[in-house]
């Protein structure tokens, strides 16, 4: 591991133990993972942003150094362990990102101690924005054991708007095979059936953007550029823009790429009156 890193275990409400890593100096930061992923992939992420803040990263339930995940899945360990984490840390800041940003937009809901949430391609369904017909038959290839099938199901089915979905599905599999032999693709189909509870969860709970009404905290909506972008319903929504002190539509207010550009939007790109986290 990095020079500068601190590891500490962090007691959660049921009895078991979260790892959570550290680094930096300043106030603090904690970031919530996607669902196919661990927090090897943010580790550049918070060396980039160490110089102004501690920065808490923590692989969530069932990945890597974390605990087993209760079934059947229901996010609420999730929500959980970030108040444990919270708790801990006196952190009022969270990035999440994709699932994670799913997770962290549940717990300011349930006004769980954040005052400032950076949510970058957030998992967030609204008024069946994105399709789910692709869910099921990912699901049965997942417990077939065909993970590339799987994958490539749940890649064009999440990814719309890239060019590889409208391959033809056998090229898709194909491409999928060749993809899990790297490093982060078997860490993605390893996980892949976890992810796909998540996405299950996140369907669920597809709704009016008025749901989210409840939140109080200052919100950063942020989507990648080869994201899928602006929704195409269009709509700005007052339950966004009035409990957001940053003044953003709820679909998308920056458009940042993932690569250098990531660290410093996630704080930069907010009003001119809002004050530096906490």
């Amino acid at each position: 591991m990095e020079q500068g890193w601190t590891v500490q275990r962090v007691p959660a409400a049921d009895g078991a133990e979260i790892v959570l890593h550290s680094i930096g100096a300043g106030p603090g930061i904690v970031v919530v993972h996607g669902g196919g992923v661990t927090i090897e992939i943010y580790r550049r992420l918070a060396i980039r942003l160490a110089d102004r803040l501690t920065v808490h990263l923590y692989n969530r339930r069932g990945r890597a150094d974390a605990a087993a995940r209760a079934e059947p899945y229901d996010g609420e360990q999730d929500i959980d362990d970030l108040a444990a984490l919270l708790t801990h840390t006196g952190a009022r800041n969270v990035i999440g990102h994709s699932g994670g940003g799913f997770i962290a937009l549940r717990a300011a809901a349930r006004r769980l101690p954040i005052d400032r949430l950076a949510l970058y391609d957030a998992a967030v369904q609204v008024d069946g924005l994105f399709p789910a017909a692709w869910l099921p038959a990912a699901r049965d290839a997942a417990r077939a054991g065909d993970l590339a099938r799987a994958m490539a199901l749940t890649g064009a089915g999440l990814n719309t708007q890239s060019a590889t979905s409208r391959l033809p599905l056998g090229l898709q599999v194909a491409m999928c095979r060749l993809f899990i032999r790297t490093p982060i693709g078997r860490t993605m189909a390893e996980l892949l059936p976890t992810t796909l509870d998540e996405t299950t969860l996140i369907f669920r709970h597809d709704g009016p953007p008025e749901q989210w009404a409840g939140v109080d905290a200052e919100v950063l909506l942020a989507c990648g550029g080869a994201g899928p972008g602006r929704p195409t319903t269009g709509r700005p929504t007052r339950p966004w823009r009035e409990p957001c002190r940053t003044p953003a539509p709820w679909w998308c207010r920056a458009r940042v790429t993932t690569r250098s550009t990531v660290p410093r939007a996630t704080w930069s790109t907010r009003s001119p009156s809002s004050s530096p986290p906490r």
